[in-house]
């Protein structure tokens, strides 16, 4: 066995209330520590899965940071999401058994590998784990639809509000400051993903930081005005 994947035991996780069903029985529990196959260790810039990979497990992320891309005809990165500890990547590949994307860690990072053969297994064993795999198919698939959304009606400021919202909300989640993040991406990560200019994140950061909605020092952005972000996602909607 690969050194850097030792068996784990969801019963002992600290985020199985994130990625697995809750209030399950002791047995239950017992049958899902069987679901997870290793432990994985991806380093910085390392590939957990690319597109047209054969899928065979989705991934908890455990600690660290991911970003899934694809790469556009004329050879760029179009970033289509960033994942967290607590949530569950590689579903892209459910629907043709191959991965429609690459996934790469932005830090260091640790994951738990869940093969689907053994998820749709115990899944006919522990009704609460189906339940739970289709609320997270669910989420993904409001995530996507808010994205689009996102890209097709909104100005520069009211994604990058949104987007920060959104990544401090999901941080919070997991036990983190309110108001505080450290961005693990680039700002040309952040604008492949909101489909924004280089310039025009940068320049957007400046005007949050001039209208003093946050602080910023280098990677380190702080919320000062939460409710004046929030104004600034509704615009589109008291615009009309």
């Amino acid at each position: 066995m690969n050194p850097q994947a030792i068996q784990i035991a969801c019963s002992n996780c600290n985020l199985r209330e994130l990625c697995m069903p809750i209030g399950l029985s002791e047995h239950d529990i017992d049958r899902l520590d069987n679901l997870v196959a290793v432990r994985k260790k991806i380093k910085r810039g390392e590939t957990l899965f690319t597109n047209g990979e054969l899928f065979t497990s989705l991934y908890a992320i455990r600690t660290g940071f991911f970003k899934t891309f694809l790469v556009t005809e004329d050879g760029r990165d179009q970033v289509t999401g960033f994942q967290m500890a607590g949530e569950i990547i590689g579903m892209d590949g459910i629907v043709n058994d191959l991965h429609t994307c690459d996934a790469v860690a932005l830090e260091d990072a640790e994951v738990c590998v869940m093969p689907f053969e053994k998820i749709e297994e115990i899944s006919r064993e522990v009704a609460s784990l189906q339940s739970h795999v289709f609320k997270i198919m669910g989420r993904e698939i409001v995530r996507e639809h808010g994205v689009m959304l996102l890209l097709g009606s909104m100005r520069a400021d009211e994604r990058l509000a949104a987007f920060l919202l959104n990544l401090v909300q999901r941080l919070h989640e997991r036990g983190f400051s309110q108001s505080e993040l450290v961005l693990r991406m680039t700002r040309e990560e952040i604008g492949s993903y909101l489909g924004l200019k280089l310039e025009t994140v940068s320049r957007t950061f400046s005007k949050f930081v001039e209208e003093g909605l946050i602080e910023v020092k280098l990677r380190h952005v702080r919320i000062l005005d939460t409710e004046g972000l929030q104004r600034a996602v509704n615009q589109q909607t008291t615009c009309h």
